[in-house]
Parts: structure tokens; C-alpha cells; sequence
């Protein structure tokens, strides 16, 4: 069928469902004579973009772009580190990034504590008084 009869079992202006071709929003296919024919196949795919877009309150426009976002890796990364830096979206956290902050924090704290007994060790009497003070803890002298 052609676009105005297309246009009106779809419940739109011919000039929109154009708008919809040049955003990318329609299956490529056209006749010979470059006239587009639509048959069942390009009527549902129009169709479910208008669900779509109703359902999630997006324009055609930003459909289109969510369409060139997911076949796009390069446009998908440049979106993703936008949303990243804007806090929209959260850096997923490889494991190998959770254990080398967990054994950093392993060594902050166990370093804090061996730095305490160095500086005790490296004052004249320190390791005596460190020894007599871990007694004194325990209750036996």
C-alpha cells in the first residue's frame, strides 16, 4: 500500500511517517520507482515504535536515538561516560577492582598497626615498654 493509505490505518500524516523514515524508524525497503510500499511487516514496525513511544514518553527522535545507542558502540560509550560523570549511571565494579581495594584496605590497617610497633621498637626502652604494656593487658607481669 502506499504511504496514504498507510498513514491513515496508522492514524497519521503521511508527512509524519516520512519524519519517522528519515529518523531511520521504518524498515528500509522501497520499490523500484524509489516510492516506499508498506505492507503488514513495516505497519507493525511503525506501530510498535508509536507503543513505545507512549509507554515510555519518549519522542520519535529520542527513539531513534536509543536504536542508534544500542547498534552504535561508539556512540554507546560516549553516552555511558556522560552518565558516569553526571551520576546518572554507576561504574560497575570488576572483581579484580573489589579484591585490589579490599588487600589495599588489609594494608592500611595491618600497616598501622606495624608502623605503632616500629615507632615503639625504635625508641630507646619503646620495646620494653610495648612488651610490658601487652602484658599488663593479658594480667600477668
Amino acid at each position: 500500500m502506499r504511504i496514504t493509505e498507510a498513514a491513515k490505518r496508522l492514524g497519521m500524516s503521511p508527512r509524519m511517517l516520512r519524519y519517522r523514515e528519515a529518523l531511520g524508524l521504518l524498515p528500509p525497503v522501497r520499490e523500484q520507482g524509489a516510492h516506499r510500499r508498506f505492507g503488514p511487516e513495516e505497519l507493525a514496525a511503525v506501530a510498535q515504535g508509536v507503543e513505545l513511544e507512549k509507554r515510555f514518553d519518549v519522542s520519535p527522535a529520542e527513539l531513534a536515538f536509543a536504536l542508534r545507542v544500542l547498534s552504535e558502540p561508539a556512540v554507546a560509550a560516549a553516552v555511558r561516560d556522560l552518565g558516569v560523570r553526571i551520576g546518572r549511571i554507576q561504574v560497575p565494579r570488576r572483581a579484580l577492582d573489589f579484591e585490589k581495594e579490599k588487600a589495599l584496605r588489609l594494608l592500611r590497617t595491618s600497616g598501622g598497626a606495624q608502623e605503632a610497633g616500629a615507632r615503639d621498637r625504635s625508641r630507646p626502652g619503646g620495646a620494653q615498654e610495648a612488651g610490658v604494656r601487652d602484658r599488663s593487658r593479658s594480667g600477668s607481669r
